[in-house]
């Protein structure tokens, strides 16, 4: 019989994509929204493991807690909690909770300590079938970890906030999100809010009533209802300005919407990813980014690693972009390749793209020599470290293994010194959960 998990959380989205998880690691999962209702399944059923979040109206994930500790002291209990509860979380340790989770949750940190904690070996549960990455680059283990918790989520209707540097694929990830969704059938609707000036940018997501403001001559449905059973994308959530920011958390929190210039509010349903380059911790201590709309959104999030944390996608995606616009194939000599990996990509895949289609204005040859490339690339490309060069098709050189060992040694240093939390380990390196997870992957520390 497979081991029994009580996930108990008041957000359903949220409780789903868990137990989602969970089962299609091979759990026997069961839900409840409270903790009354948790402690009723329990008197009819005691699982092997309960999940539960923190904050929860009436009773809380801690008072669930006290409650099961003093009628069944053995059983296994996760918390889940937000930064500003860990201190509160760690203190529940002491009440005898094996550990906790502190949002955004990682599902793979998840179902680690699931896994971990009940004694079951990781199973190929949650992994990506091959047909749903046609027309998709992930030779990475970085891009396709990416990709695998973005397949988990997309059935669920939780919100998704993507994060990383411009260029680096977030608009790709949603799509993929979209298209493995419940709504594929429906429209995904892509929104930049940096490119809306500021005084438009709520009639354009909110719509507009003919006659609301100077030039209004029309009424418009405005993005919210144009994705209406569908997908809204919010590129560049960061630059929404502070003043418009409560309206979307109301969006958010409310299903409902009031177009400018109506005093009626419209209830909307459309699935909500949003995406940044911006660190937007940082933007919520100095002022810039709501602080409860950053926690609305981030729940769940994926981090894209840049092109230059993965140098496996360069060939691949440069192919790609070199004969995008050619029936017979053109083919980068291994020097040009060479030096392709060697540059650091700044602008990540759009850089990438835009290199490849200078190559394929200004070359006529089949074969694309170094001198070929565009000027940006070969410089940076001659002022590379020697460890910084990834040969094509060849062995990693000693630099690189010695490079390696030292990132072992600090990261299992730091897990040491954190007792195997990788939240705090990272906080220690000075890296993302999710840069510590593809490190562990990448160096076989799992």
């Amino acid at each position: 019989m497979n081991r029994s998990i009580l996930v108990v959380d008041d957000e359903i989205r949220y409780r789903e994509l868990y137990a989602r998880v969970l089962r299609d690691a091979g759990f026997d999962v069961h839900e409840a929204g409270s903790a009354a209702d948790a402690l009723e399944f329990m008197d009819r059923r005691t699982p092997d493991m309960v999940v539960s979040d923190v904050r929860m109206p009436a009773e809380s994930g801690l008072d669930l807690l006290r409650r099961v500790r003093a009628e069944k002291p053995e059983l296994p209990f996760l918390l889940v909690t937000a930064y500003a509860d860990v201190r509160e979380a760690v203190d529940a340790l002491k009440l005898g909770a094996v550990d906790y989770l502190a949002k955004p949750v990682d599902l793979d940190e998840l179902l680690a300590a699931v896994r971990d904690t009940l004694g079951v070996g990781a199973g190929a549960g949650g992994e990506i079938p091959a047909a749903s990455l046609t027309g998709i680059v992930a030779e990475s283990l970085a891009m396709r970890s990416v990709l695998r918790d973005a397949y988990r989520v997309a059935p669920s209707d939780a919100t998704i906030l993507l994060t990383g540097e411009s260029g680096s694929g977030k608009e790709i990830v949603a799509q993929f999100i979209h298209r493995h969704s419940a709504r594929s059938a429906k429209p995904l609707v892509p929104v930049n809010c940096a490119a809306i000036a500021p005084t438009l940018l709520a009639s354009e997501l909110f719509g507009h009533e003919k006659g609301a403001f100077t030039g209004a001559v029309t009424k418009r449905k405005g993005y919210f209802r144009e994705a209406h059973e569908g997908t809204l994308f919010l590129d560049e959530i960061g630059d929404m300005p502070l003043e418009l920011q409560p309206s979307l958390l109301r969006a958010t929190e409310t299903g409902r919407i009031t177009p400018v210039g109506s005093d009626k509010e419209t209830v909307i349903d459309c699935r909500l990813i949003a995406a940044t380059n911006h660190d937007l911790e940082t933007d919520v201590a100095e002022g810039r980014f709501r602080q409860d709309l950053y926690y609305r959104l981030n729940v769940i999030t994926i981090d894209i690693p840049p092109l230059r944390e993965r140098p496996e996608d360069i060939p691949p995606l440069a192919r790609l972009f070199l004969n995008k616009d050619k029936t017979e194939a053109r083919r980068l000599s291994r020097a040009a390749m060479q030096t392709l990996i060697s540059h650091p990509w700044p602008g990540n895949v759009r850089e990438l793209a835009n290199a490849m289609a200078h190559v394929r204005l200004l070359s006529q040859t089949d074969v694309i020599l170094p001198e070929h490339l565009p000027p940006a690339v070969r410089k940076s490309a001659g002022k590379a470290a020697p460890e910084s060069r990834i040969p094509v098709e060849q062995d990693a050189p000693a630099q690189t293994k010695t490079l390696e060992q030292h990132e072992i040694e600090a990261v299992t240093a730091a897990l040491k010194h954190t007792k195997g939390n990788r939240t705090h380990a990272a906080q220690l390196l000075g890296i993302t959960r999710r840069g510590l997870i593809y490190k562990l992957k990448r160096l076989g520390l799992e």
